[in-house]
Formats: C-alpha cells, structure tokens, sequence
C-alpha cells in the first residue's frame, strides 16, 4: 500500500502539508500521496471525523489526520487497521474514530511509541511532521503496526465526536456533522439507516431545529425542488443530507454543527 493521504486542520498555503509530504518521500519515494482535506476548521475534530469518513471513496491506503489540539499532551498518537485493509494514522481524539464504521470495523489499534520510526528531534507540537507522517510513509514501505509500539485494546480509545442516528418508529434523532460549502447540512444519518423509514421520492418529511419546523420533500438531487425551496436527500458521501437549491440551509435557519435535528415521517 504505497498511498498515502494528508488531511489537516492546516488551511491553504502552508509549509507545513508540504513538510509533511517532502517527510514521507525522504523515507519512502516510491509512495503516492493525495491531499485529502486541508481546510478542516480548526480543532474541529468532528469535521475531522467526518473527513476521514469520505477515504470510503478512496483506494485502500495509510490515512494520515493531523487536527490535533492537545498536541504535545499526554494523549496518544495511534495507528488504526481497519477490516478493509486501511490503517488510520493520527491523535487520540476521536478524529479516527467514524471511518470504521464505514469500512467494515477496527481489526487492530497501537500506540505511536518507537522513536526509530520518528523524525527527531520530535516536535512537541508538530507531531504531524514528527510522528504521524513518518508512521504513514513506514507503513506504505511494509513496515508491520506492531512495530510502532503497543498494542491497544480499541474500546480505551477516546470515543467518536458523535455516534450513529437510529431510527425510532417514524422518526430520527439526527446530529449535524458538516456544514459544507453551499450551506447544505450533512447528518449523522447513514443511508442504509434512513431506508427503514420507507420514504420515497417526494415524500415530506418534518424537520425540526429547536423551535423551528420546516416541512421537505425526500428528493434524489437539488433540482427536484424549486429554487430556493428546501429538501433532504442521500448526499454523495453515503449519509443524508439537508439542503436549499441554489441556497443556504446554513444561513437561512441558523444551524450549527453538533445542534440536534429531529426528522419525523409525515
């Protein structure tokens, strides 16, 4: 598994994706390396979360996330294999922690300890260029998990930013996860855990927001409704998405990542 993907908090224009990536063609230069996601909101470890979720649509690879806000403390850097044949490099913070269950669950965790396999001096706060990436471009050379350290039992890592809606009867109880470009919400909603409801295509639904009630139709894509008119659909990254056509969900009913949704069957 030569690939190698980058994501971060970093934003635009900053040295340090390309220290990252100049570190994994000094150990490995034979890997190939994708930019995943370099505009994650700081700290924003649930966008991180989500980030990782979308490698689904990616070649089975070494996932490196840097969104790391207790950097140089005492938690963990870790490796995660996944039952695809992925593995996860990054803090213990969640961030890690959704992409599983899309790819078919953990198979095996260890703690980032050895120094060998480490860029030193380390940083104690650019672990990204010190740690993370190294671990990846090893890895992408075949150099085996248990090597990096520990093994560690999956249920003592930190928790995912946020868990998996299930339906209840007719209805869901949703968590917004990303906010993307447009404005459209995306949820914590995974499709095959919408299709229990049975809504078909221009089916409405009532969403709830606090005291706001706002009734949608269940559409296959934007142009399914008026401009300007709202909907909720599959959005492409297998979860289920709130939008506006041609418009901003986001501005128009003032939502917020991690605000609740609650999504009744009309």
């Amino acid at each position: 598994m030569q690939l190698v993907t980058l994501s971060s908090d970093f934003g635009k224009q900053t040295q340090g994706v390309g220290n990252m990536e100049a570190v994994i063609y000094s150990i490995n230069p034979g890997a190939r390396v994708i930019h995943l996601m370099h505009g994650i909101q700081g700290f924003d470890v649930i966008q991180a979360a989500r980030t990782m979720e979308t490698v689904y649509y990616v070649p089975i690879g070494n996932h490196v996330c840097v969104v790391d806000p207790g950097v140089g403390t005492k938690r963990k850097g870790i490796i995660i294999k996944v039952k695809r044949g992925d593995y996860f490099i990054g803090p213990d913070n969640g961030c890690l922690m959704t992409a599983p269950r899309l790819l078919g669950g953990i198979e095996k965790a260890v703690e980032i300890s050895n120094e060998k396999y480490m860029i030193k001096p380390v940083s104690p706060i650019f672990h990204g260029r010190h740690v993370f990436a190294p671990a990846a471009a090893y890895l992408s050379k075949g150099v085996k998990m248990e090597s990096f350290g520990r093994e560690i039992n999956p249920k003592e890592l930190t928790k995912a930013p946020y868990e998996e809606a299930v339906v209840e009867g007719d209805k869901l109880a949703a968590t917004v996860i990303h906010i993307n470009h447009f404005g459209s919400l995306h949820l914590n909603i995974l499709q095959e855990e919408w299709d229990k409801l049975g809504i078909g295509k221009g089916n409405n639904v009532e969403i709830i927001i606090g005291r706001k009630k706002i009734i949608a139709p269940f559409a296959n894509t934007f142009g399914d409704v008026a401009k300007g008119k709202p909907l909720i659909m599959k959005d492409d990254y297998r979860r289920i998405e709130v939008a506006v056509n041609c418009g901003s969900f986001f501005k128009r009913y003032a939502v917020n990542v991690g605000d609740n949704i609650l999504i009744k069957k009309l």
